[in-house]
């Protein structure tokens, strides 16, 4: 079944094609909530109350994006509300951080990629969310400003600082960028 299916029957009531949704688009969304937040116990929290929060407001998901999108999105706020209520970003757990690393960084040594991860650790969590967006999921650029509630333009420069703060620390550190 076509995920548009799926979604029309989930918003009927049918609670297997629900199921189906879910199950189809659960590990990317925890792969992306570990990553983001780099603290398990908090992640799977934030994947449980975005699950809840999707199934109660289905009927309000319009099929303009993927239903992991949206699931994302929610993600992304509830992450962000923990972040304005508890004023600190956890400490990521470096294990996490690069499960499910994108083509572009498996060129990287595991020494070297402990030194990439401090670095990921130091980016503001806006340019951290655009990094792995883009890097781990392959997101275009209007899909990460839907996401994060932005324009285009600041999630390219959000981008485009965290891709510079990375190979500028990469080179103090003595990483060779190739």
């Amino acid at each position: 079944m076509q995920e548009k299916e799926l979604l029309k029957n989930a918003k009927d009531g049918d609670k297997n094609a629900l199921t189906i949704l879910i199950n189809d688009n659960y590990q990317i969304l925890t792969g992306y909530a570990i990553k983001l937040i780099g603290n398990e116990e908090l992640a799977k929290d934030i994947v449980q109350e975005t699950l809840l929060k999707a199934i109660i407001n289905l009927e309000k998901f319009k099929p303009q994006a993927k239903f992991s999108t949206w699931l994302i999105t929610i993600a992304t706020n509830l992450y962000k509300d923990y972040l304005r209520k508890n004023k600190e970003m956890l400490p990521l757990n470096e294990e996490l951080i690069f499960e499910g690393k994108s083509v572009d960084m498996k060129v990287i040594d595991n020494v070297q990629m402990k030194e990439v991860f401090k670095i990921l650790n130091e980016l503001s969590y806006e340019k951290r969310t655009v990094f792995i967006l883009k890097h781990y999921y392959n997101y275009k650029y209007d899909e990460i400003a839907q996401i994060v509630k932005c324009p285009v333009g600041t999630v390219r420069s959000r981008l485009h600082s965290a891709v510079n703060s990375i190979i500028v620390k990469m080179k103090e550190s003595g990483i060779k960028n190739e």
